[in-house]
């Protein structure tokens, strides 16, 4: 039987093997959120990243902050066709975090009258009907020069309130992140402008005060 090795190059005396954590977990590092889906597509989605394990994830608290994201004012017919509930995908087992990239899903049931519309395989229609006429004040203009198309459903699918939803369940978990930490967001102005140009003003400001004492000092009749 013939013994296999890999060879391995020399170290310096006194280093220790360390293991280098593989790239999924070094995603991990950096905090983050990064959504994908269309409003009218099967479903919007969000994969969370930078959650260390152990955190208790509770999918109802997440569920009632869709909730609340549909009621209020100015709210359009389409939030009497979804029933928004979000859904774990990947990065949670038994209500607690692992550590990996967290991925929720949040399913559009308005999907169901658009399936030929905006199927993800296939030939459109032939009695397509293409909007050509963007929307003032969107992204509707810029996104079809960008992408040169001349459909701006293309880009409108996406630069759509609907797209908050995903926002909305990634919020959940940094939530819950908060609370794990026991912490509380609470909004502080640190500095306006860079520190370097306080110097300056500062040293500017000193330089008129000397000036404009050494001014008055001479203003001062002798006694």
């Amino acid at each position: 039987m013939r013994h296999c090795c890999h060879e391995s190059r020399a170290r310096p005396r006194g280093s220790s093997r360390r293991a280098r954590p593989s790239k999924a977990h070094r995603e991990g590092e950096r905090h983050g959120f990064v959504t994908a889906g269309e409003s009218h597509g099967p479903a919007l989605t969000a994969i969370v990243t930078g959650v260390p394990a152990g955190v208790s994830i509770d999918i109802e608290a997440i569920n009632r902050d869709l909730a609340r994201r549909q009621g209020g004012y100015g709210r359009g017919g389409r939030q009497k066709i979804e029933h928004d509930t979000a859904s774990i995908l990947s990065g949670v087992r038994f209500s607690k975090t692992l550590g990996t990239p967290i991925t929720l899903q949040v399913v559009n049931d308005d999907f169901a009258n658009w399936t030929d519309r905006m199927a993800v395989d296939g030939d459109a229609p032939t009695d397509l009907k293409r909007e050509t006429c963007p929307r003032p004040g969107h992204a509707d203009l810029v996104g079809m020069l960008k992408i040169a198309s001349d459909d701006a459903r293309d880009i409108l699918e996406r630069s759509s309130a609907r797209e908050t939803a995903a926002r909305v369940a990634a919020g959940g978990i940094a939530k819950a992140l908060l609370r794990n930490l026991a912490s509380r967001s609470t909004p502080t102005c640190v500095a306006l402008v860079p520190s370097s140009f306080r110097r300056t003003c500062s040293s500017k400001r000193a330089a008129i005060e000397a000036s404009g004492a050494a001014a008055l000092t001479r203003r001062r009749p002798v006694p």
